[in-house]
């Protein structure tokens, strides 16, 4: 579990903050799968971008859990919300 000290020290750059919060919107209900070029269209950014910055947040994100899940026609994560210390 993460405290909400260290959720407040995490720094994004503008392009990860951006995802993060469209996955953040996505993930309200629960457990959810994306594709990078879905989210990509949907950002306007590309492809290559979103799956670099996915890889990197997968390592540093403490309010998301994000896991590369597939590699079909696109990329696919598996994204969920962290439960954290209040």
């Amino acid at each position: 579990m993460v405290s909400d000290l260290e959720l407040q020290t995490t720094a994004y750059n503008s392009t990860q903050q951006r995802i993060i919060n469209y996955l953040k919107a996505g993930v309200s209900s629960g457990t959810r799968f994306f594709k990078a070029k879905y989210i990509a269209k949907e950002l306007g950014i590309s492809s290559r971008a979103v799956g670099t910055n996915l890889a990197l947040l997968a390592e540093k994100c403490l309010e998301l859990e994000i896991v590369q899940w597939g590699y079909s026609t696109s990329t696919t994560w598996m994204v969920k919300a962290r439960q954290y210390l209040n």
